[in-house]
């Protein structure tokens, strides 16, 4: 596992890009596993703007994103189709095709479950997968006490999630309950992972993903199984780990 430290949120989202425009470069063809939330916004604000410098082609790319809220469709303001559409893929040459957000608006969950199961097998299996972390440890939508056993599943979201991502609904109530995820063991299989956090308020659980125990409880403590994962945080996100690491010399930490 590496960990890098950032001085602030953009020089996060220039790190993160970096690693991304690096897997694309060497591989056009790749197969990018996508997140949503306020974490990745600067990421793929930088990696458009390299695009439309010439830097960066999307053309060949594949993307499958993590996750969507169960009953909101791609016309809804808070889909996370819309998040995507308006924060990234709209802005970059991707081929439409080869962009896949799970169904929210398919109510047999069995059915969108198996069938995003089959997307991310058809792929060939994601090289490289972005993930931001919830306050809880969750990675995608896979709440504390998920099994890491699971491919893509039915979430029904903890009061904590639906407390933190009421920022972005006019209302606590209007945030839906239940959500399509990809599951852990899927994102396990990613041949790399790369995990961002930015904040105080991510201290603790980028602490306990990196150094306390393995257990689903802090869902993202998995990642210290894969032999791929970077971290890329910034200081106030990186807090806590500060506190017991010695900095090496260009960011990244023991």
């Amino acid at each position: 596992m590496r960990i890098y430290q950032a001085k602030d949120y953009n020089d996060l989202s220039r790190k993160a890009a970096n690693i991304i425009s690096a897997q694309i470069i060497m591989k056009p063809n790749a197969v990018l596993g996508l997140a949503t939330g306020s974490s990745p916004i600067g990421t793929y604000k930088q990696l458009i703007e390299w695009y439309k410098k010439g830097d960066l082609d999307f053309s060949e790319i594949t993307t499958i994103n993590l996750d969507e809220y169960r009953g909101l469709g791609p016309d809804d303001a808070q889909s996370y189709y819309r998040f995507m559409h308006e924060n990234f893929l709209d802005h970059i040459n991707v081929n439409t095709n080869n962009t896949n957000i799970p169904n929210g608006l398919e109510m047999d969950s069995e059915k969108e479950c198996g069938r995003y199961n089959e997307v991310i097998a058809k792929s060939g299996g994601i090289d490289l997968q972005l993930l931001g972390i919830g306050l809880n440890g969750h990675i995608g939508f896979n709440e504390p006490g998920t099994t890491f056993d699971k491919e893509t599943h039915l979430v029904n979201l903890s009061e904590a999630t639906i407390k933190a991502n009421s920022r972005f609904f006019n209302s606590y109530e209007q945030v839906p309950t239940q959500a399509y995820s990809m599951g852990i063991k899927s994102i396990m299989q990613a041949k790399q992972i790369l995990l961002i956090a930015s904040g105080e308020n991510k201290a603790q659980a980028i602490y306990d993903t990196i150094c306390g125990p393995i257990t689903p409880m802090v869902p993202a403590s998995i990642l210290q199984l894969h032999n791929n994962v970077t971290i890329v945080a910034d200081t106030d996100a990186l807090s806590l780990i500060l506190k017991e690491h010695e900095i090496l010399k260009g960011g990244q930490l023991k």
